[in-house]
């Protein structure tokens, strides 16, 4: 058996990389072509509709955490996250009724939740699996539903569709962006402890893109100032950042690689939307305070 070099198995281990990037990028580009049209039409029906998508990725969202939880030991009360999260969505869609929906399905989530613990065999975790109970669907329910507050009930082109797809195509930029130039440029590592593969050459290149996308469907549709435009991308490149890292956070402390596998090449439901659940918040708090003057 003849020796191996030392340069052989370098270059053996770079064409097994880049052979693994080049199927990740075909992945990523299939799902991306199926998913994305789909995603923009719920968002130009806006409404009910844009509920449905929503209650659908509550489900799968929390299903998927709520699995990683289990692998880690912790039992979540999974129906109370999805009934609570359900009533965040509910209550988005009826602007009249909210507050009084949002009162009683906190103060309910507390009355109900906490006494329910009181029955189990084993009291060891409790409050940790309490608190978890109440975490996700402030987690993902409040945040997608925020989508919808942002997003309205007109159907097309609207003030609201405009800002939903800022969300989207700012975030999906910024994806994009850090995803090339990390792979091509990156050196310098983000937060290792969290998340090794993220670099900050990365990330610069995803803010170029979440800009681009906020200066584009904004500044002209919605006659934001291009330097808000600007502030705008570069809020949702931080958010994203800051989400992606979360979620990231979440699979390092239950020890899994992905949320799950629903989308080839993209991992789980929760893996694709981790960073729109934190741009949607900044987007919304900055159309409050900009975007209707």
């Amino acid at each position: 058996m003849q020796p191996v070099s030392e340069q052989e198995v370098k270059t053996n281990a770079s064409e097994k990389a880049s052979r693994q990037w080049n199927r990740s990028v075909g992945q990523r580009v299939i799902t991306a072509v199926i998913a994305i049209p789909v995603i923009l039409a719920f968002v130009w029906l806006g409404g009910w509709w844009g509920f449905a998508a929503a209650t659908l990725a509550v489900i799968l969202s929390i299903y998927e955490l709520h699995t990683m939880m289990l692998h880690e030991g912790y039992h979540p009360l999974i129906w109370v996250s999805f009934a609570l999260s359900i009533l965040f969505l509910v209550a988005a869609m009826l602007p009249q009724q909210r507050i009084i929906l949002l009162e009683l399905g906190l103060s309910a989530a507390v009355l109900v939740t906490l006494p329910l613990l009181f029955f189990r065999k084993k009291l060891e975790g409790a409050m940790v699996d309490w608190s978890l109970t109440l975490a996700i669907p402030v987690y993902i329910g409040w945040p997608l539903s925020v989508f919808l507050l942002l997003r309205g009930s007109q159907v097309g082109v609207s003030t609201g569709f405009w800002w939903v797809l800022t969300v989207f195509l700012g975030v999906w930029g910024f994806d994009t962006g850090a995803f090339f130039a990390g792979h091509f440029f990156g050196r310098h590592k983000l937060a290792p402890a969290i998340s090794p593969a993220k670099t900050w050459e990365g990330a610069a290149g995803g803010l170029i893109l979440s800009i681009a996308a906020a200066l584009l469907f904004t500044s002209w549709p919605l006659g934001v100032p291009w330097y808000l435009a600007i502030l705008l991308g570069i809020l949702i490149a931080i958010a994203a950042t800051l989400g992606d890292l979360a979620e990231s956070l979440i699979k390092r402390q239950t020890h899994v690689k992905d949320s799950g596998q629903f989308m080839p090449g993209h991992g789980g439901i929760l893996d694709r939307i981790d960073s729109l659940l934190f741009a949607v918040i900044v987007v919304y708090i900055f159309y409050q305070l900009v975007g209707k003057f």
